[in-house]
């Protein structure tokens, strides 16, 4: 059986969730929090070797306190993030063992990932060594300038929004963090793109929306329903 390693990022400051004293990571999703929703899911699957939880350093004492027991009884490492996305994604990276073959980010942010999708990104990326969830864009898309006003239509076709879990073989992600990880990027798969691998896109699914709003919260809470 092939073996994947997963980095569950929750280390950013949730500036857009708004309000509040908790992050969007550890509110309350159908009783218990946003981030445990995947990281039971992962660390559940017998093709998972490994899952690690990178968390802000000013949110140890209280994630250690809240959900360490928990973190113990599932087998999910605890790890420090950084100043940047990809210096905390590099800092899981760091803590995994390395005898798995692949490694998956999935942002902790995305409770409604079910296991039909996970397998799918990993078949996929088993096959062709980079894979990531993905929907194409429905909608119609506008440049929009600084002043507010419409610039121009941006056709959509072949448009994707990304997703997670992104999926790359170990040597794979390793170059490319070692490579860019100090450059700008939003996403895993852009810094893969950058060494000239193609990465193939599975189709995801709308209950696998990232939690960025209080909005984006409720939304969930009624797309979850049919998985618990």
């Amino acid at each position: 059986m092939i073996k994947f390693s997963v980095i569950l990022p929750a280390a950013g400051r949730s500036t857009r969730f708004g309000g509040g004293e908790l992050k969007k990571v550890y509110v309350p999703l159908l009783g218990q929090p946003v981030w445990l929703h995947s990281a039971k899911r992962f660390a559940a699957r017998p093709d998972v070797s490994g899952v690690v939880m990178v968390i802000s350093a000013d949110d140890e004492t209280y994630f250690r306190e809240q959900f360490g027991a928990e973190c113990e009884e599932l087998g999910i490492q605890i790890v420090l993030g950084g100043e940047t996305r990809t210096d905390s994604i590099a800092n899981g990276i760091d803590a995994l063992d390395s005898t798995s073959e692949f490694i998956a980010i999935h942002d902790a942010a995305r409770p409604g990932i079910d296991d039909a999708m996970i397998d799918a990104v990993f078949n996929s990326a088993a096959g062709s060594g980079a894979a990531i969830l993905a929907l194409p864009v429905p909608g119609t898309l506008k440049r929009v300038s600084i002043e507010g006003k419409i610039v121009e239509t941006v056709p959509r076709e072949g448009i994707w929004e990304a997703q997670t879990p992104q999926v790359f073989r170990r040597q794979l992600i390793l170059e490319a963090y070692e490579k860019f990880r100090h450059e700008p990027a939003t996403d895993d798969a852009s810094l893969v793109e950058r060494l000239g691998h193609p990465v193939s896109v599975v189709r995801g699914a709308m209950k696998n929306l990232k939690i960025t709003t209080r909005d984006d919260l409720a939304v969930a809470e009624r797309l979850l329903s049919d998985l618990t």
